[in-house]
């Protein structure tokens, strides 16, 4: 048992301030012997449609980041568009059956009114290559990118973008429904809504933006089972801290919660109360990084709090980790976290929750290749990295998670002896106050 402190002690308190109440019953003993997770488990990579795929055609995103970044310079990053093939075999190579994509409505309806056949072809083509290597896609309908005509209308401010919305998503489920993908309406609407008001949108547009993008989730969803009746969709959501999410289910989480067939969850960044000294002390000296993903802790076990979180906060419903990984800058960390070791750590904490009794079907590392991310190509997230401002041929070199991932799907997790690499940390926001009340131990 961990050793109660003043820092526990602190910790407590705040959660009692902040947190829900505990889990009445106690964490189950950590198993010498992991079990793995098993042949139905699905793992997957993933990357997006603006970041990836180059030869972007018009849209918000597209000014936005031309005007103030090095997309500008590099426009094509990655060039997923015309490197697809290679990429899924790339996939495949992994051992991987999923592969997570968004289609972009820019490239299919540049236009009001009009649309591009050749936009279509583009994602058939990739779906199919996708079927020749046994992969199933994943597909999001939105990952924040929408045409320049829609944001001519005012975005997310204008009434009028739920029936336009509504209109691409319903072409795209139609076309693509017998591939049976599974589906994310909205790719973390937190964030999005975030990035929104900080370029688009009024604050006082939150829950208007909000309530919209509730409205399309559900429209969606019920056409997507319409055509699709077995269909998994979800609209996925990125766990940092529960008390944080818990703030903003009013505007959203519960107006979708009876139309999510499973939990598309995506963790990166951790709080905790050892990572809140050096996390205040670094935001004193330079307050702009606070919105960096290299200014916060990586904290692996925060996966495993962030599932528990989802079991009780979702209770019944299936949990995917549709977005999880690491970034580094030009491929390396100040804290020296390896992309393989991270990856390791990462699955054994899948693999003990899992055996709590949480029922978690599937992970989806982010990214395959590094590409166009955070208004940079200098932050990395690929397996296999990319260096986009240097080589002119967009080589893919394999990380050393390229090999450890490859013996993940092959044995379905890590093996039963293994331990992770750092201990947990002390009182993880992901999930209070369970876990200051309760936290998650190593085995002796």
């Amino acid at each position: 048992m961990r050793r109660f402190t003043r820092r526990t002690a602190f910790g407590l308190a705040v959660a009692g301030l902040i947190g829900r109440p505990a889990a009445a019953a106690g964490r189950p003993a950590p198993p010498i012997d992991l079990p793995p997770l098993g042949h139905e488990f699905l793992w997957g990579v993933a990357g997006s449609g603006f970041q990836s795929e180059g030869h972007t055609p018009d849209s918000h995103q597209r000014r936005l980041f031309t005007e103030r970044s090095v997309l500008g310079r590099f426009p094509d990053s990655v060039d997923f568009y015309t490197r697809y093939t290679a990429d899924i075999a790339l996939a495949a190579g992994l051992g991987v059956g999923v592969y997570g994509i968004s289609i972009e409505w820019a490239r299919l309806q540049p236009r009001r009114g009009e649309w591009d056949e050749a936009g279509f072809e583009f994602y058939d083509r990739v779906l199919d290559a996708m079927a020749a290597n046994g992969i199933r896609p994943m597909l999001t309908l939105d990952h924040w990118v929408y045409p320049v005509w829609i944001a001519e209308r005012g975005g997310w401010g204008d009434p009028g973008i739920v029936e336009a919305w509504l209109d691409n998503a319903r072409k795209v489920v139609d076309r693509y429904a017998c591939r049976d993908p599974l589906w994310i309406t909205v790719a973390n609407p937190g964030a999005y809504m975030k990035f929104e008001s900080r370029d688009t949108l009024p604050t006082t547009g939150l829950s208007v933006m909000a309530l919209r993008i509730a409205q399309v989730h559900n429209a969606i969803y019920d056409h997507i089972h319409l055509v699709q009746p077995s269909a998994q969709v979800t609209m996925s959501m990125n766990l940092a801290a529960g008390t944080i999410a818990d703030a903003t289910e009013s505007l959203l989480l519960d107006r979708v919660i009876d139309r999510l067939d499973f939990v598309g969850l995506g963790t990166y960044i951790s709080f905790s109360l050892d990572t809140l000294p050096q996390l205040a002390e670094h935001t004193l000296i330079a307050p702009q990084d606070l919105n960096s993903p290299l200014t916060h802790a990586v904290q692996p076990e925060s996966i495993y709090y962030a599932l528990h979180y989802c079991a009780h906060r979702f209770p019944g419903k299936p949990v995917y980790v549709v977005e999880s990984g690491l970034v580094m800058r030009n491929g390396l960390r100040d804290d020296g976290y390896s992309r393989a070791t991270h990856l390791r750590d990462t699955v054994y904490w899948l693999q003990r929750a899992h055996a709590d009794g949480i029922n978690v079907i599937g992970y989806t590392y982010w990214t395959l290749t590094d590409s166009f991310a955070w208004g940079s190509y200098a932050l990395r997230f690929g397996l296999y990295t990319v260096d986009v401002a240097t080589d002119p041929t967009l080589t893919r070199n394999p990380t050393d998670a390229v090999p450890a991932y490859r013996a993940i799907t092959a044995s379905g997790g890590v093996p039963s002896t293994y331990r992770p690499s750092r201990p947990p940390a002390t009182c993880s926001f992901v999930d209070l106050p369970t876990s200051c009340t309760d936290p998650v131990t190593l085995p002796h």
